[in-house]
């Protein structure tokens, strides 16, 4: 009795999952979301984790028919941690934005965007601390200031170095 009811509440919440990530189904991601060991697929697509979760459901079934124990305590652990992950991923998921595996062009335009975002943002902070570079009275002060911008200056010069990577990139993709 507790294994069929244990069978289908597993059934209802894969159900439940499937709906709630029927939008996220072919939205593919940079790498893997999950650790080896919680999925063997190694896809960036949602599909493919729910229908992994759905195959050990049908094994669990298979278990229970044949009667073994062992494996169905393990497969329903391990189908529980599965539907868990899953839940909280589909949950994430609008946060997740930046890691969308989208057309290759597409993608390096956006990384240009950020680092060219970066960059405006490191400027602002080095006039910032240049200004305040200027008005400070001690000579901690001078000296604290004058390695923020050192290192804002660093930052800034990595900065513009992977900003003519990607448009490097984007050159040769655009050809």
């Amino acid at each position: 009795m507790k294994t069929a009811l244990l069978l289908e509440t597993l059934q209802n919440q894969l159900i439940a999952l499937r709906a709630q990530a029927s939008p996220l189904m072919q939205h593919a991601t940079l790498k893997p979301r999950f650790d080896r060991q919680l999925f063997r697929t190694r896809s960036t697509l949602m599909k493919d984790y729910l229908d992994e979760a759905q195959a050990h459901f049908e094994e669990l079934q298979r278990a229970v028919k044949q009667a073994q124990p062992e494996q169905v305590a393990w497969l329903a652990g391990h189908l529980t941690e599965q539907i868990t992950a899953l839940h909280r991923e589909i949950t994430a998921w609008p946060l997740r934005a930046w890691d969308s595996a989208s057309s290759g062009t597409g993608k390096w335009q956006r990384k240009r965007l950020e680092h060219q975002d970066f960059e405006r943002r490191l400027f602002e902070m080095k006039r910032d601390r240049e200004k305040q570079l200027e008005s400070a009275e001690t000579l901690d002060d001078q000296q604290r200031l004058m390695r923020e911008v050192s290192a804002l200056e660093g930052r800034i010069t990595r900065c513009r170095q992977a900003l003519e990577e990607i448009e490097r990139v984007i050159a040769r993709m655009t050809r």
